[in-house]
């Protein structure tokens, strides 16, 4: 079934590896499109959303070999505002990005939980571990530590326990005997209004797969909530553009696709329909780009 796996996974896919790739002609396109006055954002957009997190690595280190710059410091420098971020967060490595937008939700006055919550309880264990290792190699300081020291009560405690990497990766086995019991577990624990079995909630919560919590019924489809935060980050007035551009970003190569036909259902329209009602200009073009065609 592993070819099924893989057909399953491709499919989910909106940017993907360019075929007969070469990093030298795309690193010189880049450049071209900002060298002088002004700059040739479609040109960066063709290249950059046109190729894999992978592709885009080798345009870097081509870049750097023929003209002696660093990529992402150099679009940094000739572009500007949203779409400066999202290019920007397409030259990150996947890991090194989640662990920015962990870090950068962290930074300063305020916790933005929502992006913390987002992030650690819709990875496996395994992203989760080296989301940790990136944080530690580009922050000099623990992912668990610095939680703990931004939030506090129920929440940290839930942050903490998925950090420890005990929830079971995604798997297609449900025991329908534990799915039971656990369903048992969370309406008694949550029958108890005044004093909620807290622990048995994050037990369940934070080691179960999400596969699993789905026979339960205590968590949703992983690509409804993934339609769900894009929606709400341009859902009213003014767009939560962090939220639009982590979610395509990191969704793109994974699972995109699949998000997109959720979309449509909950919403009744479309995810690029929404992005061209809320978006302007370059940023749009390439939010549409990652996204691809409608389902």
């Amino acid at each position: 079934m592993a070819w099924w796996k893989a057909w399953i996974e491709q499919e989910g896919v909106t940017v993907k590896s360019s075929s007969h790739f070469n990093p030298d002609p795309d690193a010189e396109t880049l450049y071209k499109a900002m060298k002088g006055i002004g700059t040739n954002e479609q040109a960066i957009i063709d290249v950059l959303t046109k190729r894999s997190n992978a592709q885009r690595q080798q345009i870097a280190k081509s870049f750097k070999a023929q003209f002696g710059k660093d990529l992402t410091e150099t679009l940094k420098s000739e572009l500007s505002g949203k779409f400066e971020r999202l290019i920007v967060a397409l030259m990150y490595l996947p890991y090194r990005y989640e662990a920015k937008e962990l870090h950068d939700a962290m930074k300063g006055l305020g916790t933005k939980e929502g992006v913390i919550i987002e992030i650690l309880a819709s990875r496996t264990k395994n992203q989760l571990q080296e989301i940790m290792k990136a944080y530690e190699e580009d922050y000099g300081s623990s992912l668990e530590e610095d939680i703990q020291a931004d939030t506090s009560g129920y929440l940290e405690r839930i942050l903490v326990c998925l950090l420890q990497g005990s929830r079971d990766d995604v798997s297609s086995f449900v025991d329908p005997g534990l799915a039971l019991q656990d369903a048992q577990d969370l309406y008694a624990a949550g029958e108890k209004i005044r004093g909620t079995d807290e622990m048995k909630f994050i037990t369940i919560l934070c080691t179960r797969s999400a596969t699993h919590l789905l026979r339960v019924k205590c968590t949703r489809n992983l690509h409804s909530y993934f339609a769900e935060r894009l929606y709400y980050a341009m859902k009213g007035a003014g767009t939560r553009d962090g939220t639009l551009i982590r979610n395509i970003v990191s969704r793109s190569e994974i699972d995109l696709n699949l998000t997109k036909c959720h979309f449509k259902k909950m919403y009744g329209k479309t995810l690029s329909s929404m992005i061209m009602e809320d978006t302007s200009g370059d940023y749009k073009n390439a939010l549409l780009s990652l996204v691809g065609s409608d389902p």
